[in-house]
């Protein structure tokens, strides 16, 4: 998973402002979401995949802390599209505009992979029946 899309997800862009602090453990992660714990641990198995989080084991415990160089590529479009905005003298509205293409590309592609992912598991329910 590339930082994009561990970054569509509303829950794990709450992980990572939580994890921005300092390492946190996951059952203080999952304390007051209204997701399950296991459902907090994928999340983070796909942030620390996409390199945007990393984690330490301390004996029984798993710490998770930001990768900060993890978000580069994020950080290098933001930069882009800054400068692309202040080249041309555009307003930043545009750079408004690009971001919320982002996040329409974004959720598209969400959408895309669940509706695949369900097809693909009900084509493997009727094959087994």
């Amino acid at each position: 998973m590339d930082p994009f899309a561990a970054l569509a997800d509303p829950v794990r862009r709450d992980l990572l402002r939580e994890v921005v602090g300092g390492p946190r453990r996951v059952v203080d992660l999952a304390a007051g979401r209204e997701v399950s714990r296991p459902a907090v641990s994928r999340h983070l198995r796909l942030l620390v995949e996409a390199g945007v989080v990393e984690v330490e084991e301390r004996g029984r415990e798993r710490h998770y802390r930001l990768r900060p160089e993890g978000l580069g590529p994020v950080s290098a479009l933001l930069a882009e599209l800054a400068r692309g905005s202040d080249s041309v003298g555009a307003p930043a509205g545009r750079i408004a505009g690009a971001l919320d293409a982002l996040e329409t590309e974004v959720r598209r592609t969400g959408r895309e992979r669940r509706t695949t992912g369900a097809a693909g598991r009900r084509d493997t329910q009727e094959e087994s029946a």
